[in-house]
């Protein structure tokens, strides 16, 4: 080993002796070339990298031995040298940045020469030319730069505005869900609470079934328990003792029975009553205030509310009802507080109530809907029996178009006398002539009306004759001061004069003909037709018998002045001495005809 190093140091030593001096001769010159060359390119940059890359290949083939050691040393060391003298002329010229070159920069004859040569000038061209260039790419790459700074912008602002849209979306999805998922437990809440209702409602119609049979079974046998446990059992007991006079044990059972809290309403009933009679309205009341606290059965909150007066108990009634619509007991005790027997006299309004609450309840009847609410089946009974009674007695009072009031309008030479016919007793009447305006009242008569007690309401009214056809409203106040209406008439002047006269002439038709009057002999009279005329369209008659082959020529209806007769027409005509009757008939505007009347002359 130690000889191959000792061989390797002397050759080496040769070669520098023999190539040395050229070689480094020549790296020098080349670096200088590369410098003074610098404007147009990095030559002494190219150089030490060809050098070097040269002088490593040499030295990997000396190493491989590829070639003699003793042939290619002396181009190893010179292509060391070049790359060694090259290289360091690039280190200096990147050092200095110098664009001419070191040796430009510092000796100004050689800079002389890169001028005269061509070589500065070509290399400022050209770094006008790119500097040219380079202005315009800067323009067009400053244009770019702002249509995408512009864009980037507007991209940004979008995100923006998507982002706060998407946030808002996430939140109202979310709150959406939150909403959907409260419904939904809301409904499965509501679901459930339905169910457990509709078995506590079969589990407590089951058990007053089975309290019905009980107590009608208890009720055959008769006498009291003496040891009651069950609901019927005390109810049982209570009715025993009721009917026995011992009052004060019925008592104590009915609050028995009231401590099972069973939904049913005749025992309530007639622990009220019995209370009613012994403490009073007011401590009746009491009592069942302070089981409704404690109760969830409505049928006690309910008789507790029929323990107040009049309007306030009315009031109450209508919100159990709204509360509990199909509480089917609620609408026969509503119904009794519009009948005759709690009234004394019932308005037309009273009856629709009354008939409206029996049918509500009478309708539960079905598919046995009542059993339910009563432990005393023959209660049940006799709450039926009662409805229908009243509905029969009630008719058809529920029929919207009866019971209106009608207005019968009479004509005479001064206008119009108009009548109103009201369907009940009234205190007051008012009338309007047209679809707005103020109501007229009709004032009262010198006289009371028996049905009410108070002044009669005057039931007319007077308009002038050249009212055109038009509606008049009527409203009026029932004897309860509840006011009634309007009710809107239509008012025709031509038809109600034509109805009108042709009434008179059915009502009079004795008076159409007259023979002989005021001992005129042989004249026949029509005065009373003719006063009527309005109505009459075409008279026909005939002489002893009823062939009608004769017409009676009326002058026109004068609307005007309707009943007056023509200065120029006369009432009357002549027949000979052997007419001894008349045969008359008349054909009225409306088209019909009146039957064929006969006139026997005296």
């Amino acid at each position: 080993m130690s000889e191959i190093a000792t061989g390797t140091t002397s050759l080496l030593r040769a070669s520098l002796s023999r190539t040395g001096k050229w070689a480094a001769s020549f790296a020098f010159v080349s670096g200088a070339v590369g410098d003074v060359l610098n404007p147009l390119g990095p030559f002494a940059a190219y150089i030490a990298l060809a050098a070097a890359v040269t002088a490593l290949i040499i030295a990997i083939a000396m190493v491989l031995r590829l070639v003699l050691a003793a042939k290619a040393m002396p181009a190893l060391i010179f292509a060391t040298s070049a790359a060694a003298i090259a290289g360091g002329v690039y280190g200096i010229q990147q050092e200095t940045n110098s664009q001419n070159g070191v040796i430009a920069s510092l000796v100004p004859a050689v800079a002389e020469l890169q001028q005269s040569l061509g070589i500065v000038s070509e290399k400022v061209a050209k770094i006008e030319k790119t500097v040219t260039e380079t202005q315009k790419a800067v323009e067009e790459v400053k244009k770019s730069t702002d249509t995408v700074a512009k864009t980037t912008e507007e991209i940004a602002q979008t995100q923006t505005k998507q982002t706060e849209q998407g946030a808002e979306t996430q939140k109202t999805v979310e709150a959406v869900k939150q909403t959907t998922d409260t419904l939904a437990a809301g409904q499965q809440q509501q679901q459930a609470q339905a169910q457990k209702l509709q078995a506590t409602t079969e589990q407590i119609a089951v058990s007053i079934d089975t309290i019905a049979k009980g107590f009608a079974q208890l009720s055959a046998q008769g006498g009291a328990i003496a040891d009651p446990k069950r609901p019927d059992e005390f109810y049982h007991n209570a009715r025993v003792y009721e009917l026995a006079g011992d009052m004060l044990n019925a008592r104590r059972s009915y609050l028995a029975f009231a401590g099972f809290d069973v939904d049913a309403i005749d025992p309530y009933t007639r622990f009220a009553t019995l209370l009613r009679v012994q403490d009073g309205k007011a401590g009746a009341r009491e009592v069942f205030g302070q089981l409704a606290e404690k109760a969830k059965s409505p049928s006690i909150k309910l008789v507790h509310l029929l323990q107040f007066d009049d309007a306030q108990r009315l009031d109450k009634l209508n919100a159990f009802i709204a509360a509990n619509p199909e509480y089917a007991p609620a609408y026969f005790l509503l119904a009794q507080e519009f009948s005759e027997d709690r009234l004394g006299s019932q308005t037309l309004a009273d009856k629709r109530s009354e008939a409206q609450a029996l049918t509500k309840f009478v309708s539960y009847e079905k598919d046995g809907g009542l059993l339910k609410y009563f432990v005393d089946q023959t209660q049940l009974a006799d709450w039926l029996d009662r409805s229908r009674t009243r509905l029969t007695a009630l008719g058809d009072v529920l029929d919207p178009s009866r019971f209106v009031p009608t207005l019968t309008p009479m004509r005479s030479n001064a206008g119009w006398s108009m009548t109103i016919s009201l369907p009940e007793p009234a205190t007051a009447i008012s009338w309007r002539l047209g679809d707005s305006g103020p109501f007229t009242d009709t004032g009262v008569m010198a006289m009371n009306d028996q049905r009410t007690g108070k002044p009669m309401p005057n039931p007319s009214f007077e308009l002038p004759d050249s009212t055109a056809a038009t509606n008049i409203a009527v409203k009026y106040l029932d004897i309860r001061g509840r006011e009634t209406g309007p009710f809107d008439i239509r008012f025709d002047p031509d038809g109600a004069l034509q109805q009108g006269n042709k009434q008179i002439l059915d009502q009079f038709w004795t008076s159409w003909i007259a023979f002989d009057s005021g001992g005129n002999r042989g004249l026949v009279y029509f005065t009373q037709m003719l006063s009527y005329r309005c109505a009459i369209k075409a008279v026909h008659y005939s002489l002893n018998g009823t062939t009608l082959d004769k017409e009676i020529k009326m002058p026109p209806c004068d609307a005007k002045d309707p009943y007056a007769i023509p200065s120029d027409y006369q009432p009357y005509f002549k027949v000979k001495g052997d007419v001894t009757s008349m045969a008359v008939q008349v054909t009225y505007t409306d088209g019909t005809k009146s039957p064929v009347r006969e006139y026997k002359r005296q």
